[in-house]
């Protein structure tokens, strides 16, 4: 339990040193290529004070409380299922998502809007603007629907 603790802080503090970073720079700086990706990283600084694409945004305060409300089921899931023995694969998605979501969460708390700043540009992904967070929940959740195919596929061929 204390390697995927150590692990999932460490994203956390990835994401949010990245997000510092970006807020320390001039806004006029933005957008601009990400040096040594050949355009294909554009670097942004938006403040996203909704959930995504600033959904919601007019509600502040259940853009705080149902982002708590989740986070703190999560890390529930994440306790008892680092309680089991194996489980593996669901301990790392589970420990990615949580470190996406807690530094999101610590964004709205702290700041009041989450600091996106980079985009792929390659097809509709040209539009929207991410941070390692959203990636980690988003690998989180992939692993998480990966994990339950193949244990719904084990349990069917017993």
């Amino acid at each position: 339990m204390l390697g995927f603790l150590s692990f999932g802080t460490a994203l956390a503090f990835l994401d949010l040193s990245c997000k510092a970073q970006i807020e320390a720079q001039e806004q006029e700086k933005f957008p601009r290529e990400l040096e040594g990706t050949k355009g294909k990283i554009r670097l942004y600084r938006n403040h996203n004070a909704g959930f995504s694409f600033g959904f919601l945004k007019e509600f502040p305060r259940a853009v705080e409380l149902i982002p708590l409300c989740v986070t703190s089921g999560l890390a529930g899931m994440w306790l008892y299922v680092c309680g089991l023995k194996g489980q593996f694969i669901k301990k790392l998605a589970l420990t990615f998502t949580l470190a996406g979501a807690a530094s999101n969460l610590y964004d709205r708390l702290r700041r009041g809007y989450v600091v996106d700043y980079f985009s792929i540009q390659w097809k509709f992904l040209k539009k929207i603007v991410f941070n390692l967070g959203d990636l980690f929940i988003l690998k989180g959740a992939c692993l998480l629907i990966l994990s339950e195919i193949v244990e719904t596929v084990r349990e069917n061929m017993r």
